[in-house]
């Protein structure tokens, strides 16, 4: 099991975690294989998959190179559920104080949702790994941008709503990572079979990140 500091020094590094919320696990591995051959290799298995767990299992063992973490966690219970299946990170989409205690127990990187900044300081004071913000399509990459300006030391992981159209604009706002969900991972995608579209969306997502650093380093040098 990694520790909470080298599971954010990850996320950080590779910038983007899949969110996988589908009304079945069958095509896990399909999904894993297109993910990862499209350069995305954080994933995030929801609770509101049916048979989550074991699909956790699954990823865990069977991709050694992929971050496997389990979302829409919501009591004590799941998340030891989750690191018993070998789950590397828990999300949650609100602050559970019980969720945190029980991953921060076990030395597992744990992330709290919140939105207003007192929700942000008090998710990361009882031990948060990172904080979640949700649903970030409501307020913005600027609504990021003006919480980090007084908590610049929290790591923050927006999520919703975030496509290759606006990656970049999160994580210039201040976004430690991003989440993505529907778009990257989309179920009517995963129903069809067209896993070449999750791998096609994956690799636009980095290329934009990849287009924001020339920029941003060409910016440095002018």
């Amino acid at each position: 099991m990694r520790s909470p500091e080298s599971v954010v020094r990850t996320l950080r590094d590779r910038r983007v975690v899949a969110v996988v919320r589908l009304p079945s696990g069958d095509a896990i591995r399909e999904v894993a294989d297109s993910l990862v051959a499209g350069g995305v290799s954080c994933i995030e298995v929801t609770m509101t998959v049916p048979k989550a767990i074991r699909y956790i299992e699954v990823l865990s063992a069977e991709y050694p190179e992929v971050l496997v973490g389990a979302g829409t966690v919501m009591t004590a219970q799941q998340a030891e559920e989750c690191i018993a299946a070998e789950a590397q990170f828990i999300v949650s989409p609100t602050f559970v104080p019980e969720v945190v205690t029980a991953a921060a127990l076990q030395g597992v990187a744990v992330v709290p949702g919140a939105l207003t900044p007192t929700e942000v300081v008090c998710a990361w004071q009882s031990g948060a790994s990172m904080v979640k913000i949700f649903p970030a399509a409501r307020v913005g990459p600027k609504y990021l941008s003006d919480l980090k300006g007084p908590l610049p030391d929290i790591p923050l992981l927006p999520t919703g709503g975030i496509t290759d159209q606006n990656i970049l604009e999160y994580i210039q706002a201040g976004a430690d990572a991003v989440c993505v969900g529907s778009w990257l991972v989309c179920p009517n995608a995963v129903r069809d079979g067209d896993f070449a579209l999750i791998a096609g969306r994956a690799r636009r997502l980095l290329q934009r990140l990849e287009e924001g650093d020339i920029g941003h380093e060409a910016g440095e040098g002018a």
